[in-house]
């Protein structure tokens, strides 16, 4: 199950300039997704994040990550149409550095669901190249 960018907005509120998903690859629903995001070269963050060696702010990539995950809860019925809140963030880890014009392929995978409040923690990772960039878990309320 895939979804391109004009499917995606209709799941998730994000809209550009904070829109970190162009599409999603593989959807099993109600446990994992797989999405992938290209990062333009033509973003104004790089004149700043660095000068001359630009690479991607660490939390645009546990946005993309956060996102991923959005679009995986906000396609179970029980969450359908609800605002999801980003309410926590552990275990992060950069391991590699996300530059311009890299695309980046990013996993997330329900763990833990407290049905009672609507607080999901998803696994997730982002990784360039097959290799890990980014990982952690990111927590959620459905509202």
């Amino acid at each position: 199950m895939g979804f391109n960018q004009e499917q995606i907005k209709k799941i998730i509120p994000h809209r550009a300039p904070m829109l970190f998903v162009d599409e999603v690859i593989d959807m099993t629903p109600d446990n994992s997704i797989k999405a992938k995001f290209y990062i333009s070269p033509q973003w104004d963050i790089f004149q700043g994040h660095f000068p001359g060696a630009p690479v991607l702010p660490g939390v645009f990539s546990v946005e993309a990550m956060a996102q991923t995950a959005d679009i995986l809860l906000l396609s179970i019925d029980r969450y359908t149409g609800k605002i999801p809140y980003f309410i926590g963030l552990n275990e992060v880890k950069f391991k590699k550095k996300i530059f311009p014009g890299d695309t980046i392929i990013i996993e997330a995978k329900i763990c833990k669901e407290n049905l009672e409040k609507a607080i999901v923690t998803c696994n997730a990772a982002a990784y360039v190249d097959d290799e890990l960039a980014t990982s952690g878990k990111v927590t959620l309320a459905m509202r």
